[in-house]
């Protein structure tokens, strides 16, 4: 089942690819959310980290796990209720990712872009991220052989590099043909790889073989921006979308009735790229678009940030309650459903909501007004949650349950304000400045943590030195950690070098 699948699973060492990437460049998009691209950078971190955790009789507590998928033994517990802080990783980054298509697509429907040319923009965003999903799972060393050697190491920095002339962002300013040039080399490299590359069965490149988690995106980037575009005008429709895509949630899950709902869920023309099964997702990307519609009105305010920061504003020990009361609503919600205390869970949540409400009930300027319309979001998609919480056995990632949807998108508002108040009130934006770096260039950073960082500390000796070190669970958590912060840290050394993925 794709619910249970869905795991987690320095750039001077190319000199040649270091001369190319320096000369790389991107334009700013004045449109951008930084606490987004930090909500997003949290996702991605937390989902690399998770991935690091150790899986063997240096377990961590269960909290630090898929709580479907506890240790010792790691066996996936289908009636198992409860959700970790890893549970939420996948979420945010769909809410991110929904929240994200206003501020992408708004432009290009106000510039009277052709639809044609709006639906080629979202099939060649699908054709790239099908074709990540594709290969990354293609060259990871592990899936090439479960006993790495040089040889392999070397194959898999070869896959992650051959993504730079195919996904970089070039500059506009670069000839036409140059630009074709690099691309037609990128895709040739990979076509070749695709044919080459063999698995340790014997068998090659299969479009069966792919990346669960890139998949489901694919999917969300297609239909999510669909959906917001249909409805980009009119909420209340794009709530009858997400009504239907509730009842069909309902109807096939936990006990699906047989006919042609049933058959409709089932069904798929091309099953390795799509199923109906995927679109319950929507229930997390559409609430992400409406916090999106409303980020971006926001950033088209006529006063502009500098005058924002001088205007009328509440004082710091208010906002500093309102960020204390958003992370007690993160904080509670996780440990109460974990620990199953439901019903002082719900009462202590509830509480939270009304302070929240309270604190945000009489906005200032346009950034608290955000704030407030954001939560009175927040609060409806957590209460539902919360409502829910019972229905399917209890909340859970695996299966995926109509409370888990509800209550990360929530929780997913809650982080977002958060962030908020740190970056465009506070002005603290270099606290969480490996955080956005890593959310405006996510895919290095998944493709990164197994095909750069593993593979040049396997080639120099240092994952040795490290599992060595790792001898306590704790131990094995800060050598993840480790791991991590590398690929942090490259990652955010690229997005200055101004070196995106376009996907």
């Amino acid at each position: 089942m794709l619910a249970a699948q869905i795991r987690a699973s320095v750039l001077e060492c190319a000199s040649p690819l270091a001369l190319f990437c320096m000369a790389i460049s991107s334009t700013s998009n004045p449109s951008r959310s930084l606490a987004l691209d930090a909500l997003r950078g949290l996702a991605i971190l937390a989902m690399l980290l998770s991935g690091q955790m150790p899986f063997d009789s240096h377990a961590l507590p269960s909290w630090m796990y898929h709580a479907q998928e506890p240790p010792p033994t790691f066996q996936f517990q289908a009636n198992l209720p409860g959700i970790s802080w890893v549970d939420l990783v996948f979420p945010f980054f769909l809410f991110a990712m929904g929240a994200a298509f206003p501020l992408a697509l708004s432009k290009r429907m106000e510039n009277k872009t052709a639809p044609w040319k709006l639906f080629l923009f979202v099939a060649e965003r699908a054709f790239l991220l099908g074709f990540f999903a594709l290969f990354v799972q293609l060259i990871r060393p592990y899936t090439m052989n479960q006993h790495p050697t040089t040889q392999t190491w070397l194959i898999a920095l070869l896959g992650f590099f051959i993504f730079f002339p195919i996904l970089t962002r070039l500059p506009e300013a670069w000839p036409r043909a140059v630009k074709s040039s690099i691309r037609a080399v990128g895709w040739l490299t990979a076509i070749l790889f695709c044919a080459l590359v063999t698995y340790p069965n014997g068998s090659g490149f299969k479009v069966t073989r792919s990346d669960i988690i890139i998949i489901v995106l694919t999917n969300m980037a297609v239909f999510g921006s669909l959906v917001w575009m249909f409805t980009r005008e009119n909420l209340t429709l794009r709530l009858g979308v997400l009504g239907i895509v509730f009842a069909i949630r309902l109807s096939n899950l936990p006990t699906p009735t047989e006919g042609w709902v049933h058959d409709l869920w089932m069904a798929s023309p091309l099953p390795w790229i799509f199923q109906l099964y995927y679109l319950q997702y929507l229930s997390i990307v559409i609430p992400g678009t409406i916090a999106g519609d409303l980020i971006l009105q926001w950033t088209r305010r006529e006063t502009s940030p500098e005058k924002i920061s001088t205007a009328r504003s509440w004082p710091l020990a208010h906002y500093a309650a309102v960020l204390l009361t958003m992370a007690g609503l993160v904080l509670v919600t996780l440990i109460g459903l974990k620990g199953r205390w439901l019903i002082e869970t719900t009462l202590l949540a509830f509480s939270l909501c009304f302070i929240g409400w309270m604190l945000l009930r009489a906005p200032l300027n346009e950034t608290e007004k955000l704030f407030q319309k954001l939560f009175h979001w927040g609060i409806y998609w957590l209460v539902l949650g919360l409502v829910f919480e019972p229905w399917e056995g209890g909340i859970k990632k695996d299966h995926p349950t109509l409370s888990y949807y509800f209550v990360t998108s929530g929780l997913a508002i809650c982080v977002f304000i958060s962030f908020s108040i740190l970056i465009d009130v506070w002005q603290q934006k270099r606290w969480l400045r490996l955080l956005i770096d890593n959310g405006q260039n996510p895919m290095i950073a998944y493709a990164g943590i197994n095909n750069f960082i593993t593979p040049v500390l396997a080639l120099v000796g240092a994952d040795q030195l490290l599992t060595q070190f790792a001898t306590t669970p704790w131990r094995g958590f800060c050598k993840g950690a480790v791991i991590t912060l590398l690929m942090a840290l490259t990652v955010s050394l690229l997005t200055r070098k101004k070196i995106f993925w376009r996907t």
